[in-house]
């Protein structure tokens, strides 16, 4: 999966003003155009362990993994994501206009049997367009709308392909250190070919929620994801801790359906343990 994109935590920043910064709100905050941003979290699990791998997908004929040789429990996991701003101030609303990309690789880097493949990689470019807005609600701050339209797929073909494109609204609110970002989505239909997931939506639901906590140089992190018509979901919790300047490390707890493209209808555990790039 692709987490909800979360401020980074920069020196000299007030409190309540980290959406403003990441998305860059108000006219203090613009840096201009066709530069990198950070995008989602950064982040490389060193030892990230399932308590149940998914072997199903990768059969003997797939050719993923030797047919003696199971998935190995613990493997690498990273995430990768920037964003550019590709237009500014858009009229009426002041909107601008983002181009975003977020890699996620998991990796059987520690099973040597297999030739330590790459059990899957996840891809998501997505377009968004960011309007800041300016009112209480919840006892929060209002600060954006976000309309974007996302396409994730693995770069596979046959029984392993998975992909979806969907549009989404995202709001974000803001009190303190304390942030909160709810988005809802819509799962656009396949234009050529057929269908690799007809059901993802039945596993994957149709929104999230995010929560974020910074508190003494720690970030707590909370992403929920649920469809209440087949009671199916997930839940992501996150704890990053100071190590050094721009690096903490990273405990990353997983449960649910989804924590990868290729795993959308597989419900599993986690629990992984690395370092975040704060930038």
């Amino acid at each position: 999966m692709a987490p909800i994109p979360v401020p980074p935590a920069a020196a000299g920043v007030q409190n309540g003003q980290w959406l403003a910064q990441h998305w860059e709100l108000g006219p203090a905050n613009k840096r201009g155009l066709f530069a990198f941003r950070p995008h989602q979290d950064n982040y490389v699990l060193l030892a990230n362990y399932s308590f149940a791998p998914n072997a199903a997908p990768f059969s003997p004929l797939a050719g993923l993994v030797p047919q003696d040789d199971g998935l190995s429990h613990t493997e690498l996991k990273f995430q990768l994501g920037f964003k550019m701003k590709l237009l500014e101030n858009l009229a009426p609303t002041h909107t601008d206009l983002w181009l975003g990309y977020t890699q996620q690789s998991n990796w059987q880097a520690y099973n040597r049997k297999a030739s330590s493949p790459f059990r899957e990689t996840d891809y998501q470019p997505e377009l968004m367009a960011v309007t800041p807005i300016d009112f209480r609600v919840l006892g929060m701050h209002a600060r954006f709308v976000n309309v974007g339209l996302a396409h994730q797929s693995n770069g596979r073909a046959s029984a392993l392909s998975r992909s979806w494109n969907r549009i989404y609204v995202q709001a974000g609110l803001e009190k303190g250190n304390f942030i909160l970002l709810g988005r809802v989505w819509k799962r656009l239909p396949e234009s050529t070919g057929g269908d690799d997931n007809l059901d993802i939506l039945d596993f994957m639901g149709y929104g999230d929620v995010s929560a974020t906590y910074r508190w003494r140089g720690q970030k707590f992190s909370a992403l929920v994801r649920h469809n209440f018509r087949t009671d199916r979901g997930a839940l992501q919790l996150g704890w990053a801790f100071p190590l050094v300047e721009h690096l903490k490390g990273y405990v990353q707890v997983f449960s649910g359906y989804g924590q990868s493209l290729i795993d959308y209808n597989y419900s599993q555990k986690t629990i992984g343990l690395g370092v975040l790039i704060d930038y």
